[in-house]
């Protein structure tokens, strides 16, 4: 997001908490990965809990996996790895040893609540019901989920080991109805990163106050509409325009006449001549010819090449290392 890993951004935030120690509950190439691409730490220290190969644990079965990294000695957070929240964790952490709770959660307040879990709060903050995905309409607030945990060690004790376990399905609604569930509300900025329109959504939220230029190689006539961010090493040719709501990574080459506009173009991208880019999402390392025109909501996987004159309707989908050689006028959803 905005030329930095997610996990980069959820470092830096635990750090200005004075959190110091972070552990990552993955599969094993998950943290080759990481240490491949070497994600700046700001100062926390790092260790791994690992699932099983190809048996998932789920999000209360990896916090089990990790029981004995964590210890029993004092509350800690859990957080789901594919959201990015505006929360405050010192005073989660204060107010859930205030209430004396097993589980505390952060919760937002959002206009469709039924595409997560939705819980119901008493005037103490208790959580007296907590219902996941409840279909629209039978919601009983509009506070979702964020994704945010404050946990006590005993909350070890009601996750089975062994097996997948669904923290939100088999463990909250549980402490809900043993009045060991309690909420947080905070109003900061909060968003699910797991839908692209929403991974777009958040990069202009985050743009509007982290936006930067760093030392790039600029044509005559270019135009940068802000908020921008432009990574090192990008060369944009004349008589192009840059943004606004406009992301280049490091290594990307703008030929001349060009617009991108609302987008995300990911490392190593090289756009020729006179094509437009408008909301969509570029993988690493593509290659677009002359006079292409991608449209709204498109999504071009790594290493894809697309050809001179190609054209791409809305919500078209490019998989990986496809070669496009003719316009796609109708969306797909085949990657």
């Amino acid at each position: 997001m905005v030329n930095k890993p997610l996990l980069q951004w959820t470092f830096k935030r635990l750090a200005q908490n004075d959190i110091k120690d972070v552990i990552l509950a993955v599969f094993y190439q998950t943290e080759v990965h990481i240490k491949h691409h070497r994600v700046p730490r700001c100062g926390v220290h790092v260790s791994y809990s690992h699932d099983p190969l190809r048996k998932p644990l789920g999000t209360g079965g990896s916090i089990k996996k990790a029981e004995k990294l964590v210890g029993h000695g004092s509350p800690f957070i859990a957080l789901n790895g594919d959201i990015f929240a505006d929360v405050n964790y010192t005073q989660i952490l204060k107010k859930h040893k205030e209430y004396d709770a097993v589980a505390t959660i952060a919760l937002h307040r959002v206009e469709n609540p039924s595409r997560y879990g939705v819980a119901d709060l008493a005037e103490d903050n208790r959580i007296t019901s907590f219902v996941e995905k409840p279909p629209p309409g039978t919601t009983p607030s509009s506070l979702i989920n964020a994704g945010v945990y404050a946990l006590s060690p005993k909350i070890f004790d009601y996750i089975p080991e062994g097996r997948a376990v669904s923290i939100e399905h088999e463990v909250f609604p549980k402490l809900a109805k043993e009045n060991k569930l309690y909420g947080h509300v905070f109003e900061g900025m909060w968003l699910d990163i797991g839908k692209p329109e929403d991974y777009l959504e958040i990069n202009r939220k985050m743009l509007e106050s982290t936006a930067s230029a760093k030392t790039f190689k600029i044509g005559k006539k270019v135009e940068v509409r802000k908020p921008v961010a432009i990574d090192r090493k990008v060369a944009i040719g004349e008589k192009s325009t840059i943004g606004p709501y406009a992301i280049l990574g490091r290594d990307v080459i703008v030929g001349d006449g060009v617009n991108i506009q609302n987008s995300v173009v990911f490392p190593g991208v090289v756009i020729s001549d006179f094509s437009s880019i408008n909301r969509a999402i570029i993988g690493e390392g593509v290659i677009i010819g002359k006079r292409v025109k991608i449209s709204k909501d498109c999504i071009v996987g790594d290493h894809a090449k697309i050809e001179d004159d190609v054209s791409l309707a809305q919500g078209v989908q490019v998989c990986p290392a496809d070669h496009v050689s003719k316009s796609v006028l109708t969306p797909n959803r085949n990657c």
